[in-house]
Parts: structure tokens; C-alpha cells; sequence
């Protein structure tokens, strides 16, 4: 049975996901404040968290950012602020996914299943692989990310960007596409982002005097060409 934590201070909406998701046979934590949800989160063992952004005593981007020091617990993030900015914060705090208030239990239950086969998809392909692509040499097990032999911090969702162009070099991506294999085919997050994480990307892999390693295509995509 997947345990699934829900850090939510309306206690009518945490009642609601709580009774939904025991039916459908998951077995169910409530917090209704930050720091307690937060002990809970690194004290327990959980399958996925379901956080709000606003929370008393600490806000969801702390709790979660203080989650992924430690933990690689899948979170989705739900949140009535629905501006891209949030989102983007949000996820680039280490969450997963993101679903907007109100929202119907349906979609909340298909997007804790697509979490679910992301987490069986990655366990199945866990092999010791390694990219070198130019001067950059990926460790897909460890997730390290290293050029001229010195190692780039990058965040969950660069690394994912980062090896989705490199599990197709040569190919040009759309924007679409790179939704679809990084946030997941559920998400609803708009195709914009993927130029505000490409940015970031190439903030940290890329120099000043060099030729980007991502090239853009106009009106297509993005594409890393050998």
C-alpha cells in the first residue's frame, strides 16, 4: 500500500483528499501546518507528499526545498496561485508536479499516477550509464554533472532537461515534447518554462566565449547537434 503524506491547512480540502485517497486504497498522513508537515516528511517513509504553497508556520517552497536536502520523495504541489512564476518557483524548489486549486479529485488521482510511473520508469532504467557530449560528462545513476572534469551543481528538473537532450542528440525537440519528458504528460504547466529552465541550463553549462551547447531552432525547438 503507497503512503501518501498531505501537508494542507484547510482541513475541510485535507478531509476530502484524505477520504478520496483512502478509498482508492492509499494509506493517508495530514499536517495542517509547515514545520510539523516537515518532521513528518523527514520522519516518515512516503511514496509522494502533496504540499500547499501557503502554509502557516513555514511556507511550501521552505518545506520543500528543506524535503530535497534530504529526501527524493516525489512532491506535488498544490497551490491556488496559479501565476507562471509560482509554478516555476515551485518546481524549481524540487517538485515534481504542480496542480492548481479548485480541482477535481480525477486529476488529482491521474497525477499521483503519472508520479508513480516516472518513479517505476526510472527504477527499471537505473543501469550505470554515462553521456559525454563535447566537454561534458553526465553520471546517470548518481545524477552528477560534470565539464572539464570539475562538477555543475544542477537542480532535479535541469538535470531531467539536460538528459533529455542528450538521449537525443541530433534530434530538435519542441517545446512540447521536452514538457512531455520533463514535467510529464499530465502536467499543466505552460511550454514557456521550458525556455526559462533552457536559460538556466545554459547559465551553468555553457561559457562566454564558447558556442552554446543548446542550440535553438526557431518556431520548433531546441536541439544538442554532435
Amino acid at each position: 500500500m503507497k503512503r501518501i503524506l498531505v501537508i494542507e491547512d484547510e482541513k475541510n480540502l485535507s478531509r476530502f483528499i484524505e477520504l478520496e485517497l483512502k478509498y482508492e486504497g492509499y494509506d493517508v498522513g495530514l499536517s495542517y501546518d509547515g514545520r510539523e508537515g516537515l518532521e513528518k516528511a523527514l520522519n516518515g517513509e512516503w511514496d509522494i507528499i502533496l504540499l500547499d504553497l501557503m502554509l502557516p508556520g513555514l511556507n511550501g517552497l521552505e518545506v520543500c526545498r528543506r524535503i530535497r536536502q534530504l529526501k527524493n520523495t516525489p512532491i506535488l504541489m498544490i497551490t491556488a496561485r496559479d501565476s507562471v512564476m509560482d509554478r516555476v518557483s515551485g518546481l524549481d524548489s524540487g517538485a515534481d508536479d504542480y496542480i492548481v486549486k479548485p480541482f477535481a479529485i480525477e486529476e488529482l488521482l491521474a497525477r499521483l499516477r503519472a508520479v508513480f510511473r516516472r518513479g517505476i520508469n526510472e527504477e527499471a532504467g537505473s543501469g550505470q550509464t554515462s553521456f559525454q557530449y563535447r566537454d561534458l560528462v553526465v553520471h546517470k545513476e548518481s545524477r552528477q554533472v560534470f565539464k572539464h572534469e570539475q562538477e555543475i551543481e544542477v537542480t532535479k528538473r535541469e538535470y531531467d532537461l539536460l538528459i533529455a537532450f542528450l538521449e537525443n542528440l541530433n534530434i530538435v525537440l519542441t517545446r512540447e515534447v521536452l514538457l512531455n519528458k520533463v514535467w510529464g504528460y499530465d502536467t499543466e504547466v505552460e511550454t514557456n518554462v521550458v525556455d526559462v529552465y533552457v536559460r538556466y541550463l545554459r547559465n551553468k553549462i555553457d561559457a562566454p566565449d564558447e558556442e552554446s551547447y543548446i542550440q535553438t531552432v526557431r518556431g520548433t525547438g531546441y536541439v544538442m547537434r554532435t
